[in-house]
C-alpha cells in the first residue's frame, strides 16, 4: 500500500526545496505545475478550452499558449482567474490522479507537489498534507529578492493565494523553512525515518 504525501506552501516559502529533498531520496514526484503545463500543450483539449474562454490572442503563432498574455488577462481580474481555474480544473485533476496511480505501483511513498492544493481541494486525494511554512515577513523578503519585485507587487502575489497561516492550520504536517535549508532537510529525514520509508 502506497502512502501519498501532498506538499504545498505559499509563493517563495521553499516548497521546491522540500520536494527536491524527497526527490534526492528517490521518491517519485507528481508535480502539479508540470501537469498544468502538459494539459495546455499544443493540440490538447485543455488548450482548446482556454482558447474558447479567453480568445485566440492567447495562442502564439507556433501553437503554444502565450502565458504572459494569459497572465496579464487574469492577474488583476478575480472573475477571469476563477474562470481559468474552472476551465483547467478537470484536465489537471484527472492527470494528477493518473500520475499518482502510476507512481504508486513502484514506490511506498509518492510525493504530490501541488502549489494550490487547498485552493483546488486536492486534500481528499492525499493520505497526509505537508505545508512548507515561513513567516509572512520571510515570505515577503524572499519573494521580493527572488523575483526582483516591489513590496506592493510581491504582496499582490502573496495575497492572491490562500495565506500560509491558514494552510498551516489545515496541515497534517509542517516543514518549517524559516532557517537554513539544511535544517529543513533534517526535518524531511526525521519524517522519513519516523514513518519507515525506504526508497
Amino acid at each position: 500500500m502506497s502512502f501519498v504525501l501532498g506538499i504545498t506552501g505559499g509563493i517563495a516559502s521553499g516548497k521546491s526545496t522540500v520536494v527536491a529533498f524527497f526527490r534526492a531520496e528517490g521518491f517519485p514526484i507528481v508535480d502539479g505545475d508540470i501537469v498544468a503545463r502538459q494539459v495546455v500543450e499544443p493540440g490538447t483539449a485543455g488548450l482548446q478550452a482556454l482558447e474558447k474562454n479567453f480568445g485566440s490572442e492567447i495562442i502564439q503563432d507556433d501553437g503554444y499558449l502565450d502565458r504572459k498574455k494569459l497572465g496579464d488577462l487574469i492577474f488583476h481580474d478575480e472573475a477571469k482567474r476563477q474562470l481559468l481555474n474552472q476551465t483547467l480544473d478537470a484536465f489537471i485533476r484527472n492527470e494528477i490522479v493518473t500520475q499518482i496511480e502510476i507512481a504508486k505501483t513502484n514506490s511506498s511513498l509518492v510525493i504530490a507537489d501541488i502549489p494550490l492544493l487547498y485552493e483546488g481541494h486536492y486534500e481528499g486525494l492525499m493520505d497526509e498534507v505537508a505545508v512548507v511554512y515561513v513567516t509572512p515577513e520571510i515570505q515577503l523578503q524572499r519573494l521580493m529578492a527572488r523575483n526582483h519585485l516591489t513590496e506592493e507587487a510581491a504582496l499582490e502575489r502573496i495575497n492572491s493565494q490562500l495565506s500560509l497561516e491558514e494552510k498551516k492550520k489545515r496541515a497534517d504536517l509542517l516543514f518549517d523553512n524559516c532557517g537554513s535549508s539544511e535544517r529543513t532537510r533534517q526535518q524531511v529525514q526525521t519524517w522519513l525515518k519516523k514513518n519507515k520509508f525506504v526508497s
